[in-house]
């Protein structure tokens, strides 16, 4: 029989968590009631065998001393485990190890989700809320692009601006419209079966209490509210762990006396309890819920109430309060078909007052069902997703574009109302109280520190080490013998030196002081060089160091600084948390147009008082012009403070420009106040961007260099100290710089002491070691040895020289016949330097091949002639080299997704053998001319005196001068005229890969030869008029050479700020290939040139091998910054392929073409200005007559520079080709003239050897 009825049936709604099958549902509920039968049927068997136990411990009641003992001597009793009635498992938090809390806790998230049948609204709501999934106004809020704040030229105020992205918006909305679908559901799940009459019913031991009046179950009404609690009682009551069943009217009626495990019959009995329910008088729910009070392990109380009680709601109430303290029982208080209020009212009531929850059924009114608690709570939240969606509909009103451009009233009311730093990003705890810091110590500045740590304070300055062997260099006249006398000691024990006043004076060098005295410097530097970092590091990095006792800070807040309010406000609280506390008295004056003090007069920088300050900083708002000396003289003209004669030592300006009034104005007033007072104005410039998109900023110099100029005569006319700082860091501050002055004279003095040292060494050097000069060794001589016969084989290897290289070998070792014989047959042996292994003979050129042969001796018994040995040669002279032939070369029609610098490698006209200078420069080409003692004058190889030999070749070869060597040219005119096929068919093939380079997505990014690269894409301002085509090239570059190749890339866009189309580098398939173009689509060109910041968002991803940067400018920061950054960050040699996009700017081109040599990368230039298609059509159309003309563009690309210098070598090997075969017709027509008349040897005594690259005019 099934007694489920159809709530057996019923499948989970999608968004409790996606549990829908129905099989799912009766698997629960059969393992619940199986589960609670077992409970049952143990619980009996428990109660039996504790019966037992009792009859047992009351026999023996009378010695439960000895029986203790005897229990804990007996060991062999067992255990028995401890069985609980009732008892809740705990937390599986409280338990487990503590690395599986953090899965737990988000495992809980997926529990609600799936157990959001047995949740209440609330609890529901607590991960499904508007708040939880940041579906708020403020989140939208968060959601907009802080415009740049811009002054209101009439108020002087800035004006707030926020920018919201048309794709943000549609997702806001679409994700409301989802959460309000969300909503409905979950409510229309409510309202069906016996939800819809009791609501959801939660806990586990519950109590049914039901009111059988004779107003609720009189007048018909006790067969439609049998058949309610029946449809409860089957659908929701078979879930539960334990249930109990009361009735109540005048009095109270129970089922059971105690609660009961549910299984089966319990359902049973519990259904027909609900047909035996009659009418039993009033309604006396005080009794009744004293009765339940009673009970014990229950969790929760279902109180069905459809008339009004016998007792008062204050009455009530205030027993339920009293009786729920301490034990969490709360109350479903259901109106069963109710019209009186009062009844509503009092269970509202008595719902609040047990923190339980309120339900409301009417048959005829369906208003009130949306009156309880879990309905209404999700009405309001509906109607909080509505109100949002209604203020986007608003703020539709002012969209433009992509973007709005402007918020409505309510919104710019609330925006208003916020501080201007609530626009600016802001660091973490950035608004919480100050973590104040007592310094350790009082610090000086770095002037009184090199004071009392200097060089000269620690005896370590170089003249004073040297000063008590340092003698001055004395030159006097001598009357007696009439001439001036030097000091000469100098020459023998003692160095001279420079002194620091110009004068030279001979110092007596002791080497181990000098080496001790390196040490101490080495270790001064050490000091330095730390107390360099303690000043780049904290507060001291923006504020320099804070040295005076009574300390005034003056902050710029005028409407220049609005975008850096945050700065200022996160670079106040670092000073006040490091460097204030131990000052004893300090101010903060913050001015624009007005100058505002924290307070009238200096405090001391109690605690109390820091934490003052720093909320009135937070406070403090961006406005006006820069009033200087309004703020100044309310530090230096404070009667206030003269009268407790207390003084401003240390005044520190924070600003970002000059003040409003003339310099020298200023730097007047500052002399005079400051001037016998012991006053100093300490300046720190903050360097913020010099331009904004409406031109310079008010109320500064036209360039940051004149202003930081200003500010620091402004510091240096109080004996102050100027501070210089930027985002990326310090650019100037006097304290470093003294401390670096410092480190200079170290290591100048350290150079010194080196060159002392050297001067010694030379001296020692030349006087006590003569190098002798030694004579090379005798050769070793080898004698044959003996072989005995009793050996079979021996064999040895050797080499010998041939014959006349060994007579060679002992001419050159003769003495020659002029030399003097000496008394003595002894010679000073020569000592000869060792040659390095890498150093070539340079005899070698000249002496023959040496022969490698193998000598063997054989047994005297198995020969019967000869000496019984035998030579095997094994390696013979090379053969004389065959004069060069003309290669005839072939190369690839298709391209190759190479770079030039790889592709010459292969098809270089070195690679091909068609260079012209290796063809016409072999030794044999020589034209020889020598000298002749008798003519006493260089004769020439076709003279008579060598005619016999070598006028043979003059004759027929034409002579030409190659690299300053006269050569003959051997190649024959038919050989030439084959050379120049083929340099013009290999110039050819390099003009059509200098046109394959120069079209499609080549010509703007060059050749893509990494597969895994993050392609980098600037759009600054600047970039505005090249955006549509810069747009274009990029979907080419992806189809064309990233998808077809087959890459893995990323698009980075830089300007002001950076955004990466994805997190890491993407294959490039059709869908990411689709999605990068329309990414790139939206691309707008603003703001800076961040090129830093780019490079190491693109070097965060350990994947990529390559960067592709395209600028059109240099960058924001320095740009030796930015070198120094690469190459530190660079550390698996990412090469960084640099595109200069329509730059003109040769500076920036510099800086590319720098970064991408240093790190081994490319660099390529698109022109804008010049056509190099032409250049090639033109060549290829009118051929090569012309080595000149058309003249090749200045392509400064990588790629394009080196194609271009071998197409140019090549149309110049051509030309020379042409030249070499005009001489052959020159030489033909000379010889007929000559054998007309003219005398043979003139007319070759008239031949000039032809001179490559000179004019065919002058060869002649």
């Amino acid at each position: 029989m099934d007694i489920f009825g159809s709530g057996r049936r019923r499948s989970k709604p999608s968004f409790l968590g996606g549990i829908d099958e129905e099989s799912q549902g009766e698997i629960n509920r059969s393992f619940h009631l199986e589960t609670a039968r077992d409970n049952s049927e143990k619980k009996d068997a428990e109660k039996e065998k504790q019966d037992e136990e009792d009859n047992k411990d009351d026999a023996s009641s009378s010695s439960d001393d000895s029986d203790g003992e005897d229990f804990l001597d007996d060991s062999e009793e067992e255990w028995h485990d401890v069985y609980t009635e009732n008892a809740k498992p705990p937390s599986a938090l409280t338990v487990t190890h503590v690395s599986h809390t953090h899965d737990l806790q988000q495992l809980a998230d997926i529990e609600a989700a799936v157990n959001a049948e047995h949740q209440t609204s609330d609890e529901w709501l607590k991960s499904h809320s508007l708040e939880y999934m940041n579906l708020e106004l403020k989140d939208l809020v968060d959601r907009g692009k802080i415009g740049r704040l811009e002054p209101d030229l009439k108020t002087g105020k800035p004006k707030q601006h926020i920018q919201f992205d048309a794709y943000d918006v549609n997702e806001f909305e679409y994700k409301l419209n989802l959460a309000i679908e969300t909503f409905t559901k979950r409510i229309k799940w409510l309202l069906t079966g016996s939800k819809r009459v009791f609501g959801n019913v939660k806990g586990e031991r519950c109590v049914l209490c039901v009111d059988t009046s004779d107003a609720n179950t009189g007048f018909g009404r006790l067969t439609a509210f049998q058949e309610s609690l029946i449809h409860l009682v089957d659908e929701q009551f078979p879930e539960k762990r334990g249930i109990y069943l009361m009735s109540f009217g005048t009095d109270v009626d129970p089922l059971w006396p105690v609660v009961r495990d549910v299984n089966i019959r319990i359902i049973e009995e519990a259904k027909e309890w609900v047909m035996r329910l009659k009418q039993s008088g009033g309604c006396n729910l005080l009794k009744a819920m004293k009765h339940i009070y009673k009970l014990k392990d229950i969790d929760s109380i279902v109180l069905v109430l459809g008339s009004v009680p016998d007792q008062a709601s204050d009455i009530l109430c205030d027993y339920l309060y009293q009786m729920g303290v301490g034990r969490s029982i709360p109350i479903h208080c259901v109106a069963y078909d109710c019209s009186n209020q009062l009844t509503n009212l009092t269970l509202r009531n008595i719902a609040e007052a047990s923190q339980g929850r309120y339900h409301c059924y009417t048959a005829s009114c369906e208003e009130q069902i949306y009156t309880g608690t879990d309905i209404s709570v999700l009405l309001k939240e509906i109607q909080k997703a509505q109100d949002v969606i209604n203020k986007i509909k608003e703020m539709r009103q002012g969209m433009m574009g992509s973007a709005l451009i402007s918020i409505m009233n309510e919104i710019t009311t609330e925006v208003q109302k916020l501080p201007q730093s609530r626009f600016l990003p802001r660091p973490p705890g950035h608004d919480k109280p100050l973590k104040i810091e007592m310094p350790k110590f009082q610090p000086k500045s770095s002037v009184d520190w090199i004071g009392q740590h200097g060089l000269k304070a620690k005896q370590l300055d170089l003249y004073q080490v040297l000063a008590p062997n340092a003698y001055s260099y004395k030159e006097e006249f001598i009357p007696v013998i009439k001439k001036a006398v030097q000091s000469q000691v100098h020459e023998k024990a003692m160095v001279q030196f420079k002194w620091h006043d110009g004068t030279v004076k001979n110092v007596h060098v002791d080497m181990t002081q000098l080496f001790e005295y390196q040490k101490h410097l080495a270790a001064t530097v050490s000091v330095y060089e730390s107390r360099i970092d303690w000043l780049a590091s904290g507060s001291r990095r923006i504020f320099g160091t804070v040295v005076e006792k009574n300390v005034v800070i003056m902050l710029d807040l005028s409407v220049s600084n609005v975008n850096y309010l945050v700065h200022i406000q996160h670079s106040l609280r670092l000073l006040m948390e490091q460097q204030l506390a131990n000052k004893e008295y300090f101010n903060i004056i913050a001015f624009g147009s007005i100058a505002v003090s924290w307070k009238p007069t200096m405090c001391k920088p109690t605690k109390e008082n820091l934490q003052d300050a720093w909320r009135w900083v937070l406070d403090l708002q961006c406005g006006g012009s820069r009033n200087f000396l309004s703020a100044f003289r309310k530090c230096v003209e404070n009667e206030e403070e003269r009268s407790h004669k207390i003084t401003a030592e240390g005044i520190y300006l924070f600003t970002s420009g000059v003040p409003d009034q003339d310099i020298n104005v200023c730097q007047g007033f500052i002399e005079e106040s400051c001037g016998g007072k012991n006053i100093k104005l300490h300046t720190i410039l903050f360097n913020v961007d010099d331009y904004d998109s409406n031109g310079a900023i008010p109320g500064r110099y036209a360039n940051i260099t004149r202003t930081a100029e200003s500010l620091r005569n402004l510091a240096h006319s109080s004996g102050g100290r100027f501070h210089w700082i930027r985002e990326t860091g310090i650019i100037e501050s006097d304290d470093i710089q003294v401390v670096t002055t410092e480190v200079d004279k170290c290591l100048n003095f350290s150079r010194k002491c080196q060159m002392l040292i050297d001067n010694v060494k030379k001296k020692y050097k030349e006087r006590y070691h003569t190098e002798q000069i030694l004579a090379l060794p005798a050769p070793e001589r080898h004698q044959r040895s003996r072989i005995s016969a009793s050996k079979q084989l021996a064999i040895k290897y050797e080499a010998e020289d041939v014959e006349e290289g060994e007579s060679r070998t002992m001419k050159s070792r003769q003495r020659p016949s002029s030399a003097k014989a000496s008394g003595s047959e002894t010679m000073l042996p020569m000592r000869s330097k060792d040659r390095p292994a890498t150093a070539r003979d340079p005899l070698d050129r000249v002496k023959k091949k040496k022969l490698l042969k193998s000598s063997f001796f054989l047994d005297s018994g198995k020969t019967r002639s000869g000496d019984g040995t035998g030579t095997v040669f094994r390696k013979y002279p090379a053969p004389r080299p065959v004069r060069k032939s003309v290669a005839h070369p072939t190369l690839p029609d298709s391209e190759d997704q190479m770079t030039t610098k790889e592709w010459l490698r292969l098809y270089s006209l070195s690679k091909l053998k068609l260079d012209l200078t290796k063809l016409v420069s072999g030794p044999d080409c020589k034209h020889v001319e020598d000298s002749v003692k008798t003519l006493n004058k260089q004769v020439s190889a076709n003279s008579k005196v060598y005619e016999r030999q070598h006028s043979r070749y003059c004759d027929i070869f034409p002579s030409i001068n190659i690299k300053g060597t006269v050569k003959h040219l051997q190649l024959m005119p038919h050989e030439l005229e084959d050379y120049e096929k083929q340099v013009e068919k290999v110039l050819k093939r390099y003009l059509k890969r200098l046109q394959w380079l120069l079209s499609g997505s080549r010509r703007v990014f060059g050749t893509v030869v990494h597969r895994k690269c993050a392609i980098l894409i600037d759009t600054s301002g600047s970039m505005v008029p090249y955006m549509e085509e810069l747009k274009k090239e990029l979907a080419s570059l992806i189809w064309e050479q990233l998808y077809r190749q087959g890459c893995r890339f990323n698009l980075i866009r830089f300007s002001g700020n950076c955004e990466k189309w994805q997190d890491n580098i993407q294959p490039a398939t059709q869908e990411n290939c689709h999605s990068a173009i329309k990414w790139a689509s939206t691309l707008k060109a603003s703001g800076n040139t961040c090129t830093l910041e780019a490079l190491q968002l693109a070097f965060d991803d350990p994947e990529i091998d390559s960067v592709y940067l395209l600028t059109d400018g240099k960058p924001d920061t320095s740009t030796s910054l930015v070198l120094r950054e690469v190459a530190e960050n660079t550390e698996n040699l990412i090469p960084i392929n640099t595109i200069s996009f329509n730059c003109n700017d040769n500076t920036a081109n510099n800086f590319l073409h720098l970064l991408a040599t240093e790190t081994s990368g490319r660099y390529h230039r698109c022109h804008s200005d010049f056509d190099a298609q032409l250049f090639a059509h033109k060549l290829l159309t009118e051929g090569f007559c012309d080595a000149e003309y058309p003249h090749l563009p200045d392509l400064e690309g990588d790629d394009l520079r080196k194609l271009g210098q071998e197409i140019t070598l090549a149309r110049k090997y051509l030309q020379q080709a042409r030249q070499y075969r005009a001489l052959y017709k020159s030489k033909s027509h000379t010889s007929n003239t000559t054998d007309s008349g003219d005398n043979s040897a003139t007319a070759r005594s008239k031949i000039s050897p032809f001179v490559v690259g000179r004019p065919k005019t002058s060869a002649r």
